[in-house]
């Protein structure tokens, strides 16, 4: 099959009723000059009013009236037309947004005619728990007097039995997009869009949430026939299942290679002994298992016995220990059966209950059937809700690598391994996406490249925690390391920010409180903290700490955002992370982006500035304008993959790879090769020909003290091209 086209880039825009179609629209000319390919969109169909993400669809079959409605869209289309860029869409397909009112057509028709009504089988409703409407017994007057109450009575009653949520959000229910006919229904409007040139590739949302996920990217595929990518998180050493037709996945793989690589991992011990001291758990894999465990016994019990209803065994609470222990040890999110048995083999292997055994032989008899379907739709929920939103906040003992599809047990990544896996995509998936910040990400990218600075200092970071703990603990040791770490990361940040970020770690975290089961006197603590710090002695302490790695995590932020935007795949840069970008984790990486300060500034460079490395953010702006001109203007450059290794004392602070014609360096470790008194004679074996480095147009040498003289980061082409 003949691969579509793929963008040379994307730019993740956040639409939101306050950044509409026309305020994107008014940006294309800067998306342009900026070198991107395609604007890479939230999702855009209609959504439940004030939607900030709009993943909560309402309507499939309708642009978001509160972004412009259709005539919004057609403009954004034509503009982006005629600069010539791409359009990404991010899709749905796993839910859609209830409530008791009729904002959404298709489940308010549900809720009025019940089993009547044409969208009744558009949901997916366990009716083995009774009617899909509980009947009403009174006079017409009466039932349209009661309607509200009745709705909600049933919504209350049978909200976490009678059908499949979205993790747990009970205003969230599943669609059955395996049935062709809703299929059609849900997709109908955005593949209009593609048929008409408007969209250029479409971003699929949580496919492990899918009954058939390798079927639906099929007919998505052949339906669709642009470029594919989904939002699967891939363990470690886990690759996408060779039947589907995707390009790839968005990229939480590359980011946790990317990342990885500035990371030293000398710096492991000290980390552990810290957290050690402070009463941290440091064996990440006893703690996610406790918080899988934790998650499906509880938010997701109705899930879980759903599921041991269709287990052929006598004892049902066997069934559902069965059936809990198995999800819990699932060493990947899902598994995708028939194919791939290993995830599903270690799961049922490292299960205990007898019921088991009836469990595994009844799924492998059947892989397709009702049972082998949700244990593989839900295992990706409780892997999800107990790894990243509870593990994450509990296993605090080095932030960085806390990360969605990252692996907090692997400290750092050789060099040598990153090569490896980059030109296993170059082979595999030349044209997946690729990221560094997303709006899902934990911190931004530019916090985690200071936090990774902290890997060489873990002596110097240590002691300050100790000191700073002593003056003013938080009272869980879990979030009193990730709130120093934070607060150091995300330097300067309010107090209001902080707060909010600090009160949702403490209820994901699910260790002192929760978002249902709430301890207000330490919620009321944790939310005075940040305020008693900033305004505090140790305000200047933590300010001077920063001050010393802030250079450093500027020169970790270059060095990542080069290798992303130059490696194989497809790079998206997330909006306004052109600049240095110190988010935490959402809402707050979704604040509105100043795009009047990023024109001014890229203006400056095309017009030739080439500006300091300093907390404006510009060389940022630099790097990624220069990466992203090569990447439209000359796709030729970024073919192939072979590593660069550096010669000499500082050999191991650089990290560099060629394309074709094309050699990007960078620097990391940055402490280290400072502390070490530079490059010295350390050089880099350049490929035959003359080189000049694109960020500052001079001619390349090989000597990395002169090559790295002026940035910690070198953008070459060959010159006689």
């Amino acid at each position: 099959m003949t691969r579509p086209e793929a963008p040379a880039s994307t730019y993740r825009i956040q639409f939101t009723p306050d950044f509409t179609f026309a305020d994107a629209e008014a940006v294309v000319d800067y998306l342009d000059a900026l070198g991107v390919g395609a604007l890479y969109a939230s999702p855009l169909l209609e959504a439940t009013p004030g939607s900030t993400h709009g993943y909560d669809v309402v309507d499939p079959t309708r642009a978001r009236a509160e972004f412009g409605g259709e005539d919004g869209r057609r403009a954004l289309g034509k503009a982006l037309r005629q600069a010539g860029l791409g359009l990404v869409v991010d899709i749905v397909p796993n839910h859609m947004a209830v409530d008791d009112g009729p904002a959404n057509p298709w489940w308010w028709d549900v809720l009025q005619r019940g089993e009547a009504s044409p969208y009744a089988e558009y949901f997916d409703v366990d009716r083995s728990a009774g009617p899909l409407l509980l009947p009403f017994a009174g006079s017409p007057e009466e039932e349209r007097e009661h309607e509200h109450y009745r709705l909600v009575f049933w919504r209350r009653g049978n909200a976490e039995l009678n059908y499949r949520r979205f993790f747990d959000i009970t205003t969230l229910a599943a669609v059955r997009v395996e049935d062709p006919e809703v299929f059609d229904a849900t997709h109908r409007e955005v593949l209009r869009w593609v048929a008409a040139g408007d969209v250029t590739g479409l971003r699929v949302d949580h496919p492990d949430g899918l009954a058939d996920p390798g079927g639906y990217v099929r007919r998505l595929k052949e339906r669709a026939g642009c470029w594919l990518v989904v939002e699967k998180i891939l363990g470690p050493d886990e690759a996408l299942p060779a039947s589907w037709p995707v390009e790839g996945t968005t990229g939480y793989d590359a980011l946790r290679e990317v990342c990885g690589v500035f990371v030293d991992p000398a710096g492991e011990r000290a980390f552990t002994a810290l957290a050690d001291e402070l009463g941290v758990a440091t064996d990440f894999g006893a703690v996610e298992h406790e918080c899988r465990d934790l998650v499906a016994r509880g938010i997701l019990r109705a899930e879980v016995r759903r599921i041991a209803a269709l287990v052929d065994h006598p004892d049902r609470a066997l069934a559902e220990e069965a059936v809990a222990q198995v999800m819990t040890a699932f060493p990947v999110y899902r598994s995708y059966l028939p194919e791939g048995w290993d995830a599903w083999h270690a799961a049922v292997a490292a299960a205990t209950c007898p019921a088991v055994r009836a469990l595994d032989e009844q799924v492998r008899a059947d892989p397709r059937g009702e049972l082998a379907t949700r244990i593989q739709q839900t295992s990706g929920m409780v892997v999800a809700k107990g790894t990243e939103d509870t593990a994450f906040y509990r296993y605090t003992r080095f932030v960085a690598l806390n990360e969605v599809g990252g692996a907090p047990d692997r400290f750092g990544m050789p060099v040598a391994e990153f090569h490896t896996r980059a030109a296993r995509r170059e082979a595999g998936s030349p044209a997946a996406m690729t990221a560094l910040s997303t709006h899902d990400t934990k911190r931004s990218e530019d916090v985690r490249a200071r936090l990774a600075v902290l890997a060489e200092l873990p002596d110097e970071f240590a002691a300050a925690v100790r000191r700073w703990t002593a003056a003013h603990p938080i009272d869980e040791p879990a979030l009193n390391l990730l709130a120093w770490q934070s607060l150091v990361g995300a330097w300067p940040i309010s107090a209001d920010r902080m707060a909010a970020y600090l009160d949702k770690a403490a209820k994901e975290s699910k260790i002192r409180t929760t978002w249902v089961d709430h301890d207000e006197e330490f919620e009321a603590a944790v939310a005075a903290w940040p305020g008693e710090v900033l305004n505090g002695p140790l305000a200047d302490d933590v300010a001077a700490f920063v001050s010393r790695i802030e250079p450093h995590g500027w020169s970790n932020a270059l060095g990542q955002k080069l290798v992303q935007l130059t490696a194989p795949g497809v790079p998206d840069v997330y909006q306004g992370t052109e600049l240095w970008d110190l988010s935490l984790v959402d809402p707050d990486n979704r604040r509105p982006v100043d795009y009047g300060v990023r024109r001014r500034l890229l203006d400056r460079v095309r017009d030739g500035w080439l500006p300091a490395v300093d907390d404006s953010g510009a060389a940022k702006l630099l790097v990624t304008h220069q990466a992203l001109r090569l990447r439209r203007t000359r796709p030729d450059l970024f073919r192939g993959y072979r590593p660069l290794r550096a010669a000499g004392p500082a050999a191991d602070h650089a990290v560099a790879f060629e394309r074709t014609g094309l050699v990007a360096v960078a620097t990391r470790l940055p402490v280290g090769l400072a502390a070490a008194g530079g490059w010295g004679d350390t050089e880099l074996p350049l490929p035959p020909g003359e080189w000049t480095d694109v960020l500052t147009s001079r001619p390349a040498a090989p000597r990395l003290a002169d090559l790295l003289d002026r940035y910690p980061v070198a953008l070459l082409v060959r010159g006689d091209q």
